[in-house]
């Protein structure tokens, strides 16, 4: 094709129009449906590497958050930021309930106003280059937590590492679903979630050689890890391509095309100019539909339905009981368990859920819907709560206590089977396209409401010095799970297969949730748009 014909495609009113658009745009549709994931991944190598590369940025959110709540029951840790309670078994160093709540907050409180900033910084700026000076910007506020000479310096620094952890959080999902083809669209979105595990198995690691440790570089290492990776992906990802879906919405077409080339093989089915052609098309579509660019956009019209499936269902990734089961050292600590044991346990956790994302992905994903997965993942978390709370009653028995210990690696088996991935991946799909990082930056900020919430509670339900309730915890948040399951079955449509294009149309046309997967929608079928467009505009 000429470049003059590529300027009618990036030109919708000018020279050949949207004739030429829908017809490539089409084409592009119809390959992008019938490719496999196998052929997926062969021609799209680059894709998937950047992806990857941009998503390794979350791994530094999940070995801090795994850090912070294992150094609760670190003994190095306690004694330097805790108190000593000589009446608590026979003497120890720990931290009170509301040091606990507020370290354990801080980063939460900094990401909610990073990935807040971030649906404005990318807006701005686009991705890569967020990207890049959140790392810069990352390594400066690490400083403060290694020097931190008292619990309060300490806080204010997570609260600070929290800003570039919000961005990193909230653009990794968004970047992987615009680079990446239909197929693969909810394996690279959810591999964020991969990296959060790699993230907590690296934190476990590290606190598991350092544990024996009795001076303050117990405690100091771990910090001075989190170093290494500005340092490592900073220089790789200078040469990241920018999002073509950005690009478009900023009119830089020819910058866009250039993208899409640099993230297929030459040989791939596609033509890049008709992924262009389609990517332009879902803009244009969109904007009939009046979908606006800013956060009030995301609470109008049938954008409210598609913002409240995003928050929901990241929202349910703590709602499931994640501050009690997942990590869960300290509950190990408090039924009795010694800390050889605990740490042992919390690897061993880690690594099923790194197993269970695998599981999910061969077994799972590729022969079941999202919906399907996660109302059967919901029910059996429910369970394990509701059982880990019954088993209480008998905990002054040591297998007791360890059947507990195993039932909540049982549930963060099931956790990432289920929610853990859907948590990632769903709302990178959900929302519109225009305003799909402000989607995705109010679902990761529901996330973080929901789990400060969560982090102030939490302690007060384990603490020997407040309600020390240990397992019975489990029918908490087995009751909130159980909403979480009643929600899903009423309100949480099948996006699996679907294109945005085709989720704009079923969307706008109010389709239930329960007969998503069932609806056929044709995006090209101009008499339908029309009518759809003109319910839009009122």
């Amino acid at each position: 094709m000429q470049h003059s014909q590529l300027e009618a495609v990036t030109s919708p009113n000018e020279k050949l129009g949207e004739t030429q658009i829908i017809e490539q745009a089409k084409e592009a549709t119809e390959t992008q449906h019938t490719l496999s994931v196998m052929e997926c991944v062969k021609n799209y190598p680059m894709a998937i590497f950047w992806s990857i590369m941009v998503s390794m940025c979350v791994v530094m959110e999940g070995y801090d958050v795994s850090l912070i709540g294992n150094f609760f029951a670190y003994p190095t840790f306690a004694k330097k930021y805790g108190n000593y309670y000589p009446d608590i078994n026979g003497g120890t160093y720990t931290l009170t309930a509301p040091w606990q709540s507020g370290i354990g907050n801080a980063s939460g409180v900094g990401a909610f106003f990073g990935v807040m900033l971030n649906g404005w910084l990318v807006d701005w700026f686009g991705q890569k280059r967020t990207l890049l000076g959140a790392l810069v910007a990352l390594s400066g506020f690490v400083f403060i937590t290694f020097f931190a000479p008292n619990i309060g310096t300490l806080t204010a620094g997570e609260v600070l590492c929290g800003l570039p952890w919000g961005v990193f959080a909230s653009t990794a999902p968004a970047y992987a679903s615009e680079v990446l083809p239909l197929q693969l669209r909810i394996y690279l979105t959810s591999y964020t979630n991969m990296c959060f595990i790699m993230g907590q198995l690296i934190a476990a690691g590290v606190l598991k050689g350092l544990v024996s440790n009795p001076t303050e570089w117990g405690y100091k290492i771990p910090f001075a890890i989190q170093w290494v990776w500005p340092a490592f992906l900073i220089p790789i990802l200078l040469f990241a391509p920018e999002s073509p879906w950005h690009l478009v919405r900023k009119g830089r077409f020819d910058e866009a095309e250039h993208s899409l080339r640099r993230l297929q093989k030459k040989s791939a089915p596609i033509d890049p100019k008709a992924t262009l052609a389609a990517i332009i098309y879902t803009d244009n579509l969109e904007k009939e539909l009046t979908v606006g660019t800013h956060y009030r956009d995301c609470f109008k019209g049938t954008e409210l339905r598609r913002t409240e499936i995003a928050c929901f269902i990241f929202a349910a990734q703590v709602l499931s009981g994640g501050n009690f089961a997942y990590n869960s050292t300290y509950f190990f600590k408090q039924i009795g368990l010694d800390s050889d044991t605990t740490y042992k346990l919390s690897v061993g956790g880690t690594g099923m859920a790194l197993v269970g994302t695998l599981i999910s992905w061969f077994a799972l994903m590729p022969y079941f819907g999202r919906r399907t997965i996660y109302l059967w993942g919901m029910a059996a978390m429910c369970t394990i709560l509701m059982l880990i709370g019954i088993l209480n009653v008998h905990t002054s028995k040591h297998s007791f206590g360890m059947t507990q210990a195993v039932l909540t690696l049982v549930w963060t088996f099931v956790f990432q089977l289920s929610v853990g991935q859907l948590g990632w991946g769903v709302p990178a799909e959900v929302g519109s396209t225009r305003l799909r990082q402000k989607t995705i930056c109010l679902a990761r900020n529901a996330y973080y409401i929901v789990g400060v919430v969560a982090n102030a509670i939490q302690p007060y339900f384990m603490n020997p010095t407040e309600w020390n309730l240990k397992g019975y915890t489990g029918f908490f948040w087995g009751g909130t799970t159980f909403v979480m399951l009643v929600w899903g079955f009423f309100r949480l449509p099948e996006t699996k297969g679907r294109s945005f294009d085709e989720l704009d149309v079923l969307f706008a046309k109010k389709v239930s949730a329960r007969k998503f997967k069932s609806t056929v929608v044709d995006t090209f079928d101009e008499s339908e748009t029309a009518i759809i467009v003109g319910n839009a505009r009122g």
